[in-house]
């Protein structure tokens, strides 16, 4: 298909609104509960109800509106990533030169590589390559009315070097989150496996999943948690009896529950929730072990400080969720999640045929979709009669629309800090300002890094995400128009 040039004059002309939204005078007094508040307005001791014409106002009609706050030339470069991304052959095209010999050290067409990557995929979809860069990148998404999830993208990690280096990473990200205006971060993200060495995971893992077999299996080491798995939970990772750890591997459990502990009173202190991310099942046991464990010692009151993250692409998951959130009212403990579809779909798949067992994943997006909105809205009817707190991390218009009704429905007020959406950034747009537009809080999903390490993030998100990119026609669809009118406003 030829691609219609716009002459610079016209795009000269094509300056757009992007005044901020109004902004009242912050809170001076921090409380426990998450800085939240896009109009930085302190709570009322009463609930906001959504006038009856809330769920009519998320609508993607008024496109001029929707992207009232995006300037002309991210429109136009949003469509074309997005565009390409949406072409199979195109993503496996850079795919295969990112995990070629192209991308070796000495190679001198590595740096040629990398700044094509840097100049397109890494600039649409990653916030910076430092945290202080990504705080400017929250900034523009600030004035927007939108907020940013700061994600430094660093994963599995190896030894305990590796996982304390890291580790200053993840405090340094707290920090600036710290110094950029209040409620502007909604939460620092987490991954438990930059910060605890991967073999060690897998271990605690086996060792979970055995206790789980075999109630009696003693794991002198474990702390007080919330159910970790549910009947429906496969457990064919673990073959057989696995041994307990060694002096050395409890050692560096110490070390992970260390760094784990730091990392969480430095949120505390700073007021900003942080949300651990959810990864494959191979180690998510013991990735909800960490979660749990530590969300009993930080989380108080009304409001969650520790968030975990539920995969609703998994059989299991309602009733995982339902498992962890009865026991955490249970003991009085306000519980936060994210709940999300998910991102391993291929690997998980593939590892349980290879061990000839039938996939831990929904049979179809059907089914998917279906657990999602259920799991959404046992979450919303929880938190409008409770405390806790919940995450919608969706790219599915349907979802959203479902679950803006239901907010309504309960009467949970729009900018509630007990709910949010999320997108990640660069991807369903539409969605973001829809949602932002009818007054609910929405964050966007931000890494960032050094293009060589946020490198397993993108190749990722191009491999697990290829159905969300495909139907990314309806942003594309949506932006073109909104480019057309802009084109016509200046012209005419």
């Amino acid at each position: 298909m030829a691609t219609r040039v716009i002459p610079p004059r016209i795009l000269r002309k094509l300056r757009y609104n992007t005044a901020t939204k109004p902004f009242q005078p912050s809170l001076s007094t921090p409380t426990l509960s998450p800085p939240c508040y896009l109009d930085q307005k302190p709570p009322s001791t009463t609930t906001t109800l959504l006038p009856p014409t809330a769920v009519a106002d998320l609508n993607f009609h008024d496109v001029e509106k929707l992207f009232s706050y995006v300037s002309t030339t991210k429109l136009l470069r949003s469509t074309a990533v997005l565009h390409a991304t949406a072409i199979e052959p195109m993503v496996d095209f850079g795919t295969w030169i990112m995990r070629s010999e192209l991308m070796q050290t000495n190679n001198p067409l590595r740096n040629l590589a990398l700044s094509a990557t840097r100049a397109t995929f890494y600039d649409h979809f990653c916030a910076g390559e430092d945290a202080t860069t990504a705080g400017q990148s929250i900034g523009v998404l600030n004035e927007a009315g939108l907020r940013g999830m700061l994600v430094y993208g660093v994963e599995d990690a190896m030894d305990n070097e590796a996982c304390d280096r890291n580790l200053k990473g993840f405090l340094h990200t707290v920090d600036v989150s710290r110094s950029l205006p209040p409620s502007s971060v909604s939460f620092v993200i987490v991954k438990i496996t930059a910060i605890c060495p991967m073999s060690l995971l897998e271990r605690l893992s086996d060792l979970l999943r055995w206790q789980k077999k075999d109630p009696s299996f003693d794991l002198p080491w474990k702390q007080d948690s919330l159910p970790i798995f549910s009947e429906l939970t496969p457990l064919y990772h673990t073959r057989k009896r696995p041994e307990p750890l060694t002096l050395e591997e409890e050692s560096d459990l110490e070390l992970a529950n260390k760094r784990f502990l730091e990392l969480c009173q430095k949120c505390v202190q700073a007021n900003i929730p942080l949300l651990v991310d959810a990864e494959h099942t191979s180690v998510q046991p013991a990735i909800d072990y960490f979660t749990y464990s530590s969300a009993i010692l930080h989380n108080k009151g009304e409001n969650p400080i520790v968030f975990g993250t539920i995969q609703t692409y998994l059989k299991d998951a309602k009733e995982r969720l339902i498992l962890a959130s009865k026991a955490a009212d249970k003991m009085g403990i306000p519980m936060g999640f994210k709940l999300v579809r998910g991102a391993y779909m291929s690997s998980e798949r593939k590892l349980a045929a290879e061990l000839g067992y039938a996939s831990p994943i929904h049979k179809t997006i059907k089914d998917t979709h279906k657990c999602f909105n259920d799991c959404s809205s046992f979450m919303l009817e929880k938190i409008a009669n409770g405390p806790g707190g919940v995450v919608l991390a969706t790219h599915n218009v349907e979802s959203g629309k479902l679950a803006a009704a239901k907010a309504h429905e309960l009467g949970i007020g729009k900018v509630n800090h007990k709910l949010e959406f999320a997108q990640l950034y660069g991807m369903s747009e539409a969605l973001s300002f829809g949602l932002s537009n009818a007054g609910f809080q929405v964050s966007k999903y931000m890494p960032f890094g050094p293009v060589e390490t946020v490198m397993p993030y993108l190749l990722r998100r191009a491999e697990e995400n290829r159905g969300v990119l495909a139907a990314s026609g309806f942003d594309r669809q949506l932006m073109r128009k909104e480019l057309v009118r802009r084109v016509k406003a200046a012209v005419f």
